[in-house]
């Protein structure tokens, strides 16, 4: 694997920041507690912090998929204080587990991916993560250097510390076997392999979203049988996506990623329902607490535009990911596309600003469903996310609004596609 871009130092025991924080234990807590939604403990974790030491933070991340998206953020955010309080951070890219197929908060078996899969999505990690981290001081290990190293009596010691009652007491497994769902004996072996990139990096804390509390736990029992420390598991919300209603999830479609140009990820988060506005300004931005509570009493009594607040947020965030002359083109060219408070911009507008979706040759002149269409021309991952998308009136073919997933339409030369305000598709053919 490819490992240039990523610093991969070798772990010294007594390796110190010389620049060690004078913060007392007590204020460190209230930063590293904030907005997290399980600590398992504050008591055990004030005890390690008054060891006046660096602790180990311990952030894992599988190669699924080769972008990251602001539902990433807010537990890299966190790990981002826990950093500038002098403690370090320890990345792990889980090129092992990630061809084993991390199944969590999954109904079904997630795809395993190749080798060439997993180096090309990790070669973007770094790149990505420093936005964020400063990865000059972080530590960057792979989980195949320990895992890759198991023989086959290992892999049965640490199996033999688990028990199925304890898997299936995990939500998603226990539901997929009630329900008679398909549930591999591999996907069992993950929270134990999770579980033990803990003991080999020596983590005091692990940061993850609240879908990874049963790994974490499991790891502090691995900990334990080793003589370690127990690490502190520390949870932190998982945002919903643009539709308001599940998890920011790159299949489902409804993610801002973190590399999305400055106009699009301006204008996805122009299209959040109000209601998100208070969770998305506290775990993706810096605005300081008392300016959004300021915010949230401006929007309540009706002296304060909730569409002033989100271009607030979007122009904070495109700022953060990308420069604040960026956030500031974005909000201008958003405008300038709205201008008037028009709710749809007109077809000569919409054909100005569409991508071009080149399909084969093959289908023009073809009948398919609304759905396909959009799949066709790259605006959905899935039918389903159609199907829902047109449910919820967010579709638009040509200037009229789909009603019917299985409306059929005819691929044409120039047809236009268009989901939300932003995501606009012209069909070519080639």
């Amino acid at each position: 694997m490819q490992r240039t871009a990523l610093h991969h130092p070798e772990r010294r025991a007594d390796a110190v920041r010389p620049s060690w924080t004078m913060m007392k234990p007590e204020e460190q807590l209230k930063i590293i507690t904030r907005n997290a939604v399980h600590v398992e403990t504050e008591a055990e974790l004030l005890a390690k912090l008054r060891e006046g030491r660096p602790l180990r933070v311990k952030y894992g991340a599988d190669p699924s998929a080769p972008d990251l998206h602001l539902g990433h953020s807010v537990t890299l955010r966190a790990m981002r204080d826990l950093q500038d309080l002098g403690h370090q951070i320890v990345f792990i890219i889980g090129d092992f587990t990630g061809m084993l197929g991390d199944p969590s908060g999954k109904s079904q078996t997630r795809p395993q991916l190749t080798r060439e899969q997993v180096e090309a999505n990790a070669e973007t990690y770094a790149r990505q993560v420093s936005k964020i981290l400063d990865m000059e001081r972080a530590e960057v290990r792979y989980n195949s250097e320990w895992l890759g190293a198991l023989t086959p009596y290992d892999v049965i010691r640490l199996a033999a510390q688990a028990t199925v009652a304890q898997m299936l007491a995990r939500d998603d497994f226990g539901q997929r076997y009630r329900d008679n769902q398909p549930l591999g004996v591999h996907e069992l072996l993950y929270p134990i392999f999770q579980g033990y990139d803990s003991v080999a990096v020596e983590a005091d804390i692990e940061l993850g979203g609240t879908d990874q509390i049963f790994n974490f736990l499991f790891a502090r029992e691995l900990q334990r049988g080793v003589g370690q420390t127990p690490q502190i598991p520390i949870t932190r919300p998982l945002i919903p996506g643009l539709d308001g209603q599940q998890k920011m999830s790159k299949s489902l479609g409804n993610y801002v990623g973190l590399t999305d140009p400055p106009d699009e990820m301006y204008g996805k988060l122009m299209s959040i329902p109000d209601a998100l506005m208070e969770q998305y300004f506290r775990l993706c931005t810096d605005v300081p607490e008392a300016e959004i509570e300021q915010m949230d009493r401006g929007m309540a009594s009706g002296g304060l535009n909730p569409r002033d607040a989100k271009m607030r947020l979007a122009r904070e965030i495109v700022g953060t990911y990308h420069s604040p002359e960026a956030a500031e083109a974005a909000q201008e060219g958003f405008t300038r596309l709205f201008a008037g408070g028009k709710k749809d911009p007109g077809l000569e507008t919409l054909l100005e600003a569409a991508e071009e979706a080149v399909l084969a040759a093959e289908l023009e002149g073809q009948g398919v469903w609304v759905s396909k269409a959009l799949v066709l021309a790259g605006l959905v991952p899935s039918a389903s996310e159609a199907r829902r998308l047109v449910q919820q009136g967010g579709v638009w073919v040509g200037e009229g609004r789909a009603s019917d997933p299985q409306a059929e339409i005819t691929l044409t030369e120039g047809l236009l596609l268009r989901v939300g305000k932003r995501r606009v598709r012209v069909v070519r053919f080639g």
